[in-house]
C-alpha cells in the first residue's frame, strides 16, 4: 500500500515557477543592479525569490516537488524580485532593508537550501557587497521619493 501511494502521487505535481523572459516589473528593469551583485542575487536568492527558479533534479520526485514548491510560494510571498517594482517605493525600502537584515542575521539563504546548494552559501564578501548595495538602493529611494525615515515598528503597505 505504502508503495502503491507512492506511486500515485508522482502523478500529482505543483506547478512550475518559470516564466519566460525577464518581467518588466524586475528589479533589474527600475533599479541599478550591478553585474557582481546581481551574481550573487542568482546564486543564492533567485531561485526563491523570483519568478524563475530553475529547478534541481530531484524535483521531479513527490513529496519532494511539493516542500520545494511551498519554500518558493513563500519566498515570493515575502520578496519577489521579479515584481518588486510593482511595490510601493516604501515596501521596496523596507524589503532591502529587510535584506540586510536577513544576512546579518544569517537567516538567508536558508539552510535548507543551502544543504543542497553549497554554491549559494555566501563568503562575507557576498553579504558585504549585498548588504551595502541594499543599503544604498534604500538610500536613493528615500532621496528619489522623499519618504520619511523607516519605521521598525510597522511594515509598509
Amino acid at each position: 500500500l505504502a508503495l502503491l501511494t507512492f506511486v500515485a502521487i508522482q502523478f500529482i505535481r505543483p506547478s512550475r515557477n518559470q516564466q519566460e523572459g525577464i518581467s518588466t516589473q524586475d528589479i533589474k528593469q527600475h533599479l541599478a543592479v550591478p553585474a557582481g551583485v546581481e551574481t550573487v542575487l542568482a546564486k543564492a536568492c533567485r531561485d526563491c525569490h523570483s519568478n524563475n527558479t530553475h529547478y534541481p533534479w530531484y524535483d521531479r520526485v513527490q513529496p519532494v516537488a511539493w516542500w520545494i514548491a511551498q519554500h518558493i510560494d513563500e519566498g515570493k510571498d515575502e520578496l519577489n524580485f521579479s515584481e518588486f517594482a510593482g511595490y510601493s517605493p516604501k515596501k521596496q525600502r523596507h524589503k532591502l532593508q529587510e535584506i540586510i537584515e536577513q544576512l546579518q542575521e544569517g537567516e538567508m539563504p536558508m539552510e535548507s537550501y543551502t544543504w543542497m546548494h553549497p554554491e549559494a552559501r555566501l563568503s562575507q564578501e557576498e553579504k558585504l557587497l549585498l548588504s551595502s548595495w541594499a543599503d544604498s538602493t534604500s538610500k536613493v529611494l528615500t532621496q528619489q521619493y522623499q519618504l520619511p525615515p523607516e519605521s521598525k515598528r510597522k511594515k509598509p503597505d
